[in-house]
């Protein structure tokens, strides 16, 4: 993976998003790569700051890279299919909503595993499924909805 320029990368390098934003030099910065299959791989490494006071991985840190991590693949998909950011707009798609299910703990000290893969795409709207694993076990999956952005004044 490392020696394959990242999607944030190769999509958004200026971006200051504090889950993915290759630009936010105290965010998460996840870097996403793409699969020959359709689908996008990352790993992340948490901090012990992302502690849930349990001494597992927060929920909230969860989420925001499953977001982050769909946001990858539908950038991807939405390049791939000739509908690039419109003038005005950042990325292609924002996020309509995001639906979590947490199945498992996810360790605090140790390198997970994020898949995404679009599962639905239109011009106006995409869908991608993403879930976080570790030790060869689903720790949570996410339906994301993502609408085009189209700028207004």
């Amino acid at each position: 993976m490392s020696r394959q320029l990242s999607l944030q990368d190769r999509y958004f390098p200026d971006m200051p998003c504090f889950g993915c934003g290759p630009a936010n030099e105290r965010g998460l910065r996840l870097k996403s790569y793409d699969r020959e299959d359709g689908s996008a791989v990352a790993l992340f490494t948490p901090w012990p700051e992302h502690d849930n006071g349990m001494g597992f991985l927060n929920g909230g840190i969860i989420a925001t890279i499953l977001d982050c991590h769909s946001a990858a693949v539908v950038t991807h998909e939405a390049y791939s299919r000739g509908w690039p950011a419109l003038p005005g707009a950042a990325l292609p798609y924002v996020t309509a909503g995001l639906d979590v299910s947490y199945l498992r703990p996810a360790p605090l000290h140790e390198t997970v595993t994020l898949t995404a893969r679009v599962t639905e795409a239109s011009e106006s709207e995409m869908v991608a499924e993403v879930w976080l694993e570790w030790d060869d076990r689903e720790r949570a999956r996410g339906s994301a909805v993502w609408k085009r952005w189209r700028p207004r004044d």
